[in-house]
């Protein structure tokens, strides 16, 4: 099961589901207008070219659907924006921008979708305008101290080129024009590690 949170317009999720047609794939996210016309196409009968193994549900990142802890393979957080991005980067110090914006909260609900040995994928593009707190250099640093904190191991923090934000399937990330030299985008991948809990 791959399950991709705060999907927006779903794109991602239906490009996935027809590259994997072996994998359930779920796209989550609090808006329901924004993959309205993402779930109707995954509603289609298959003769019609609807993909049998993509779904759609509304739910914040901060509540997700309980039915889902522990079942993921993987999950995907591409491009996020607002509480979801703000809640991956804020400082346990550090005054939260927005009441919704808890990295602990936001952190623990990902990390509990994943099943032992699963990993999840951070896509990330800023700039400075976008008044996150933060730039782009410091924000993968600040996304990892998030997770670890959580009990994900690091398996990469690396920058990337439009090549690889294609590669996405993100329609989000062609609007925001991800990894290029004016908004330069970073993968981080976790692993949930498979052994009892340390300490």
């Amino acid at each position: 099961m791959s399950i991709d949170v705060g999907t927006g317009d779903g794109q991602a999720v239906l490009w996935r589901a027809s590259a994997a047609p072996g994998t359930l794939v779920i796209g989550l996210d609090a808006v329901a207008e924004a993959m309205a016309d993402a779930s109707r196409r995954a509603a289609r009968a298959a003769r019609k070219g609807g993909p049998a193994n993509a779904c759609f549900v509304v739910a914040a990142a901060e509540r997700l659907p309980p039915e889902l802890r522990g079942l993921a393979n993987e999950v995907t957080v591409q491009f996020p924006w607002g509480s979801l991005l703000l809640g991956m980067l804020r400082r346990p110090e550090a005054p939260r921008p927005w009441p919704e914006a808890d990295a602990s909260a936001i952190a623990t609900e990902l990390v509990g979708l994943l099943r032992p040995g699963g990993r999840l994928e951070v896509l990330i593009a800023m700039h400075e305008r976008d008044r996150v707190g933060t730039t782009i250099d410091k924000a993968p640093s600040l996304i990892q101290a998030t997770f670890e904190r959580a009990g994900l191991r690091t398996l990469e923090a690396s920058p990337i080129g439009q090549a690889e934000v294609r590669s996405s399937g993100s329609s989000w990330a062609r609007r925001l024009r991800a990894g290029t030299a004016d908004r330069p985008a970073w993968r981080l991948r976790f692993e949930r590690p498979t052994g009892p809990p340390r300490g």
